[in-house]
């Protein structure tokens, strides 16, 4: 079964330069899968989903950016399946604006219609999110739980899960822990009912905060320190997806003999292979000059390799150590494109994330 059974909302956050719009895009598309319907929600106006789907600028409504067809993602719906598979699976996509979705806000609390419109163009709304930052995040959470609560006229959930690429792992706990700043703003109507709403989704089981990292020292850190603060803070820890893991390209005993003098030998073996030319001599074999000026190069990339395989070793050990499930993504060559987004989503699934 997926490790995230029951969860609806996924809120994936990292620290910046981890990818964590790639990772939030593809896990929509892995819980697409089996004709499943997602919505991916992006909060930071920066129009990254748009960019990662190669379409025009998302409006401020939720509009089909992908399809996940039966089989799509290689093994898809042997894990987890819920009785729609073989049907083709949606992925919808949602850029917020915060000017429209304080319009709307206000509109569904106050009715003020045309004089909302009106407010907009005296700066009221730079002027409220500016000085009520916990408005700002009011209108933003509160459109993603929206999401996960609304039901079709079926009755039946509209989507099957959200997923919110949200702020960064340093301001995660703030965003999602709305309460702390409403508490100042109002302690009753619209303001404080509805920060109550949200905190009533985000606290349940069907949400999960993941957190995406690289096996670097200051990323992994960061994520450490993340899942301190959500966990001190109350809120629902999901997994880690460890993002653009490169495989190693020497083997162990490799590594281990990197920091040794390996001139002579790797000049005869590139020698031995045509590389440079010829060895020569018998039994006392030399290494041809134009071989020799290859190998200090070599060896100084294949030392260079070899420390990053040990550092990573490391950081992947830290995250071990948090004891939540991990997902790792491989580095995709070329960046990433729609094409590289399947791959991702199908490793998920694979991976059991979806």
């Amino acid at each position: 079964m997926p490790d995230w059974e029951g969860v609806r909302l996924h809120v994936v956050s990292g620290k910046g330069g981890t990818g964590k719009t790639t990772v939030a895009a593809a896990l929509a598309m892995a819980l697409a899968a089996d004709g499943k319907r997602t919505l991916l929600i992006e909060v930071e106006e920066r129009q990254g989903i748009a960019e990662l789907f190669g379409i025009s600028a998302l409006p401020y409504e939720e509009r089909r950016v992908a399809s996940v067809g039966p089989g799509a993602l290689g093994r898809s719906g042997t894990r987890g399946s819920t009785g729609k598979a073989g049907r083709e699976g949606e992925v919808f996509a949602l850029a917020i604006d915060i000017e429209q979705a304080l319009l709307e806000y206000l509109e569904m609390f106050y009715k003020l219609g045309r004089a909302g419109k009106a407010l907009r163009k005296v700066g009221f709304i730079d002027f409220a999110t500016t000085i009520a930052p916990g408005l700002r995040d009011v209108l933003l959470t509160g459109k993603a739980c929206e999401a996960v609560r609304r039901k079709g006229p079926d009755g039946k959930r509209h989507y099957d899960a959200v997923v919110m690429d949200a702020p960064p792992t340093g301001r995660i706990s703030r965003f999602l822990n709305i309460n702390t700043e409403v508490a100042g703003l109002a302690r009753f109507g619209p303001i404080f009912t509805q920060s109550q709403a949200v905190m009533r989704v985000i606290r349940s089981p069907e949400t999960a905060v993941h957190l995406v990292t690289l096996l670097e020292e200051m990323p992994v850190q960061e994520t450490v320190d993340g899942v301190a603060e959500l966990r001190s803070a109350g809120l629902p820890v999901g997994g880690v997806f460890v993002n653009m893991v490169r495989p190693p390209l020497l083997d162990e005993a490799a590594i281990l003999a990197s920091d040794g003098d390996h001139r002579e030998e790797l000049g005869l073996a590139l020698a031995d292979a045509g590389v440079g030319g010829r060895p020569r001599g018998g039994a006392g074999r030399s290494v041809p000059a134009a071989t020799r000026k290859l190998v200090e190069p070599l060896l100084a990339q294949g030392r260079e390799h070899a420390a990053r395989v040990l550092l990573e070793r490391e950081q992947r050990s830290d995250v071990q150590a948090l004891k939540l499930p991990t997902y790792e993504l491989p580095l995709l060559s070329g960046g990433v494109d729609l094409g590289g987004l399947y791959r991702l989503a199908a490793a998920l699934k694979e991976e059991g994330a979806a």
